[in-house]
């Protein structure tokens, strides 16, 4: 039986623990926990039950095997190729200038942060842009202070605007106002963190904070 939690898991998502859940695809196991590796509906399929009696123990049958745990996995909603919900042709999104998106740090640079734009709006992409957040659209204010070690580690879930179309490779974002900028971040030592500041996140076990281009909630 396969049941669905209606949150929609992002990248590097804390599922829950290994110990509650086995994991499926669109999913990785980091520090003993399950991790969204895609952006998604989450589902959660119950392991079958064995059919038949159960059988008693014996001196010479071996103990049964642990009871399966739960499979909890995340896929991306599809609609038939080449089409809509109503039939028509669909049409492939693309970000443009003004656009919100959510994408995730494939690395970084002194110069500049590299990301894959994952969503746009409300759209998850069929196939991921790559975007630049150069380090002169970080922040609005103390453009020449900016580091973006400082502001963006790879793996973080960041939400930035698209201030141009860029070059044939790279759409070029910007988290310069207070509500763009990391939204999900793991720590050095693999634990989720919560911001606690404009500049910085703490890891929810350790209490150690790192620095970040911290996005307000809306």
């Amino acid at each position: 039986m396969t049941t669905s939690n209606p949150t929609l898991a992002i990248p590097g998502q804390l599922l829950g623990s290994t110990s509650k859940y086995q994991p499926g695809p669109g999913t990785h196991i980091h520090n003993h926990n399950v991790h969204a590796s895609l952006m998604g509906t989450v589902h959660i399929a119950q392991p079958a039950k064995a059919p038949g009696p159960v059988k008693r123990l014996t001196k010479i049958t071996p103990a049964p095997a642990p009871a399966e745990l739960p499979t909890i996995s995340v896929t991306v909603p599809t609609r038939s190729a080449g089409s809509d919900h109503t039939g028509q042709k669909k049409r492939e999104v693309l970000p443009e200038v003004g656009n919100v998106v959510l994408c995730r740090v494939i690395r970084i640079t002194p110069r500049q942060a590299v990301v894959a734009i994952l969503v746009c709006g409300d759209t998850v992409l069929d196939a991921e842009w790559q975007g630049l957040i150069r380090v002169q659209d970080v922040r609005a204010t103390e453009k020449d202070r900016v580091k973006i070690y400082e502001s963006f580690r790879p793996g973080d879930i960041v939400r930035a605007e698209v201030i141009s179309l860029g070059d044939q490779a790279n759409y070029y974002l910007s988290t310069a106002r207070n509500e763009l900028g990391v939204i999900l971040a793991t720590s050095e030592a693999g634990n989720a963190m919560h911001p606690v500041s404009w500049k910085e996140y703490r890891d929810s076990e350790t209490g150690l904070t790192e620095l970040r281009k911290v996005a307000k909630p809306y």
